[in-house]
C-alpha cells in the first residue's frame, strides 16, 4: 500500500509541476514573441534604409513607432508592454528560482542582468503606449556616455562598457555559429524540416545580431580612447555605419535580413524553448 501511495505520490508530481511552472512559461513565451517583432520591424526599417526608401530610425524606438501608427496601434503598443515586461519577470525568475547543473553564479547573475534590461524596455515602451515621446536612440546613446566621460575614471569606464559589449557580441555569433541554441529548444517536438528552418533562422539571425553588438562596442570603445561622446552610436547609427563600407549598402541589407531572421527565431524560441 505504502509502494502504492508513493507511486501516485510520484505520478501527481510532474503535472503539479508542470502547473506550477504554467505562468512562468507563458510569460516567457510572451517575452520571446515581443522580441521577435521588435527585431523584425528593425530589420525591416534597415532594409529600406539600405535601399534608400526609409528615414525612419533603425531601432526599437523606430519600430515603436511603426507599430503605433498602425490601426488598433495602441492595443499592440500596451500587448508588447505586456510581453516585455512578462520577460523581465520570467528571466528574474530563472536569476532566482531556476535549478540545475549549468545554473552557475555567472548564468543567474546573466539572467538577472537580463531581467533589469527587460524591464527597463517593459517601462520605456508603456510610457511611449501612455502618450510619452520614444526613449532611446542615437542621441540617448551619447548623452550616456557623456555624462560617463565626466565621471572620475570616466574614460575607463566607458571603455570597459565598450568591450563589454563587444565580447557580449563574440559570444553571442560564435554561439549561434556553433547551434548552441539547440540544446535550449525542444528539437524532439520539431520535423525535420521544421528543425533545419529554425537552425537556419538561429545561425544566420545570432550571427547578425552578435555583429550590431560588437559594432556597437567597438564605437563606444573609440568614444572613449578619443575622449568624444559623439563616437558612441545607438542602435540606428551603428546599423547605419555599415553602409560606409566597401561593400556599401549591401553590407546593411544582409546584416538588416539577418536581424528579421532572428526575429523569426524569437517566434520560434516562444513555441519550442524549453521553459
Amino acid at each position: 500500500m505504502a509502494t502504492r501511495a508513493m507511486g501516485r505520490h510520484s505520478a501527481r508530481t510532474p503535472t503539479a509541476r508542470r502547473s506550477a511552472d504554467g505562468p512562468l512559461t507563458a510569460a516567457g513565451r510572451a517575452g520571446f514573441t515581443a522580441r521577435g517583432v521588435i527585431y523584425v520591424l528593425i530589420g525591416v526599417l534597415a532594409v529600406r534604409i539600405a535601399l534608400g526608401g526609409g528615414g525612419e530610425q533603425a531601432d526599437r524606438q523606430g519600430a515603436l513607432q511603426q507599430v503605433g501608427a498602425q490601426p488598433f496601434g495602441k492595443v499592440m503598443l500596451w500587448a508588447l508592454v505586456v510581453g516585455f515586461g512578462s520577460m523581465a519577470i520570467w528571466r528574474a525568475a530563472r536569476a532566482a528560482l531556476a535549478r540545475g547543473p549549468d545554473r552557475t553564479l555567472a548564468s543567474r547573475l546573466l539572467d538577472g542582468g537580463r531581467a533589469v534590461f527587460y524591464a527597463a524596455v517593459c517601462w520605456a515602451t508603456a510610457a511611449y503606449a501612455a502618450g510619452g515621446a520614444a526613449s532611446g536612440g542615437d542621441e540617448t546613446s551619447k548623452d550616456w556616455t557623456a555624462s560617463v566621460l565626466e565621471l572620475p575614471y570616466g574614460r575607463v569606464l566607458v571603455g570597459a562598457g565598450g568591450c563589454l559589449l563587444i565580447g557580449i557580441g563574440t559570444v553571442l555569433a560564435v554561439r549561434a555559429a556553433m547551434r548552441r541554441f539547440l540544446k535550449q529548444l525542444d528539437t524532439g517536438g520539431m520535423s525535420l524540416r521544421t528543425k533545419q528552418v529554425v537552425t537556419v533562422l538561429g545561425v544566420l539571425g545570432g550571427v547578425a545580431r552578435g555583429t550590431v553588438f560588437v559594432v556597437a562596442g567597438v564605437f563606444i570603445l573609440v568614444a572613449a580612447l578619443r575622449f568624444d561622446p559623439d563616437e558612441a552610436k545607438g542602435v540606428d547609427d551603428t546599423l547605419r555605419s555599415f553602409t560606409q563600407t566597401p561593400a556599401g549598402p549591401w553590407l546593411l541589407v544582409a546584416v538588416a535580413v539577418g536581424l528579421v531572421l532572428f526575429g523569426g527565431f524569437s517566434f520560434a524560441s516562444a513555441r519550442w524553448r524549453k521553459l
